[in-house]
């Protein structure tokens, strides 16, 4: 019969608060770091709930792209619509202006007269 003793080890508090620092820097996880060195997660648990930097309701988000830099692209986005609508209200304002002259000059309204039905 093969038996596997159980012994208790214990981790000194210098390790302890290493293996909680990757843990809030989101190197490892807990389940990861569980399998790792044989050890509990209510146990690591503890650990962090012991030594963590970091408030019990603190979260860490990890984004790929910072929320600075998107709102950077979104405000040069929005510019360059901005200078889009500006030139095509720009043409539409000349285009309006020319028939309102053409009108002038002919005697009757040629918008109307010239309109798609």
């Amino acid at each position: 019969m093969n038996r596997k003793t159980n012994f208790r080890r214990t981790f000194s508090t210098a390790f302890k608060k290493e293996k909680v620092e990757l843990i809030d820097q989101g190197k490892i996880t807990v389940k990861e770091l569980s399998v790792i060195y044989e050890v509990s997660t209510t146990a690591i648990y503890n650990w962090k709930k012991k030594f963590s930097k970091l408030k019990a309701d603190e979260r860490i988000v990890v984004e790929k792209v910072s929320e600075e830099l998107k709102n950077k692209e979104l405000m040069q986005r929005v510019g360059e619509l901005e200078r889009v609508i500006g030139k095509k209200q720009l043409e539409i304002d000349y285009y309006k202006t020319t028939l309102q002259e053409l009108s002038k000059e002919e005697g009757e309204d040629v918008e109307k007269k010239y309109k798609p039905k």
